[in-house]
């Protein structure tokens, strides 16, 4: 029995009112290193009346994967939260834990409307700088809703009550690299060190943190936003974590906001200061911060090719960017010595038997 047909009988258990439940057009999304994404139209007989809908299924990857512990009911959770509030979040249908469905826990989320600009835009958008404008303002109202959550109303203080949070994050992405650290890597060490010694007291309001809130991450139909994506790294904490991360990736290529028009980082802070009313200090550390998590992620994904769990290219080329993000990290605290990087890419005869391989 294929997939599909296992899918099936799933969805015809969560829809007890349906008849003749079918499963089609099981096509994989293939951007993101992490979860599984799949979208699939669920067709049913409601009287004399054919139905459909399309839903999207996410699926916990793989282990060891890019972000372990990896946490799939805490995002169906957080999800469900969300259902209601003013964050343009997909509204989580249902979780399946046993795995015996698809062969790994996967939830069920709707299909938001919206099209994703992670890798390029098309002219049009470059050039209209009004529109590229109000899009960037349309993400940082969606950052500053997710911070402006009430956790007691939507049961997200259930996930956690935020203390401790910028210590926690620290020592996770240090464990992280250590994962598959094989020999010295002195940069990575002393930003390491330079984030304890410099870690500021963390923002005294918690609230919820997207932990990945990319340009990439959020869909658009015109100028607004009609999703925000990717809720593996959410968590009650700090807010200016996520402020932080937008700050090192704002004017990414491939994104919107790096486009004519768009808000500067300094006026999508000041906006964001103004919505929540929260005071964005010590943006430098922050900066540096979530610059590390980048550098973790990157030598993860790396580590995964170099030891054999993944044939993925891109994996290996990202690892390019861990020396230039870790060098702008120690410059943020004032570190500038010349440090030796160690070994943070694949090695050269792994490389060459995976692109051998992979060779027409």
């Amino acid at each position: 029995m294929g997939m599909e047909g296992k899918l099936a009988p799933w969805f015809a258990a969560h829809l007890p009112d349906a008849d003749d439940v079918r499963v089609q057009g099981l096509d994989r999304v293939e951007v993101g290193h992490s979860a599984e994404t799949l979208i699939v139209t669920v067709s049913w007989r409601d009287g004399g009346n054919v139905q459909q809908g399309d839903v999207v299924i996410r699926v916990r990857p793989p282990a060891p994967g890019l972000l372990e512990p990896y946490d799939l009911k805490r995002q169906f959770d957080i999800l469900r939260g969300l259902d209601g509030t003013p964050v343009r979040a997909p509204r989580a249908l249902w979780f399946e834990p046993s795995g015996e469905v698809m062969g790994r826990e996967f939830y069920v989320m709707e299909k938001r409307p919206g099209t994703v600009y992670e890798r390029g835009f098309p002219p049009a958008l470059a050039s209209d700088p009004a529109r590229v404008r109000r899009m960037s303002e349309s993400i940082l109202e969606q950052v500053a809703a997710i911070h402006g959550v009430d956790l007691h109303a939507t049961g997200l203080d259930a996930v956690g009550d935020g203390k401790g949070y910028l210590e926690r994050q620290l020592e996770h992405w240090s464990d992280q690299i250590g994962r598959f650290q094989r020999a010295p890597l002195p940069a990575l060490e002393r930003l390491m060190d330079g984030l304890r010694e410099q870690r500021p007291e963390q923002c005294p309001m918690a609230t919820l943190v997207h932990g990945d809130p990319k340009p990439g991450n959020f869909a658009f139909e015109g100028a607004e936003v009609t999703a925000v994506f990717d809720w593996e790294m959410a968590d009650i904490g700090d807010p200016l974590a996520d402020i932080g991360w937008v700050e090192i990736l704002w004017n990414m290529p491939g994104y919107p906001t790096s486009a004519a028009g768009a808000l500067s980082v300094d006026d999508f802070v000041a906006g964001w200061e103004q919505l929540t009313g929260i005071r964005a200090e010590h943006r430098h550390w922050y900066r540096a911060f979530q610059s590390l998590k980048m550098a973790a992620i990157l030598f993860v994904g790396g580590q995964l090719f170099d030891s054999g769990h993944s044939d993925d290219l891109r994996l290996m080329e990202m690892t390019n960017a861990i020396v230039p993000v870790t060098r702008r990290a120690l410059g943020e605290l004032g570190l500038d010595e010349d440090l030796d990087s160690g070994p943070v890419t694949p090695r050269e005869e792994r490389i060459r038997e995976v692109k051998a391989r992979l060779a027409p």
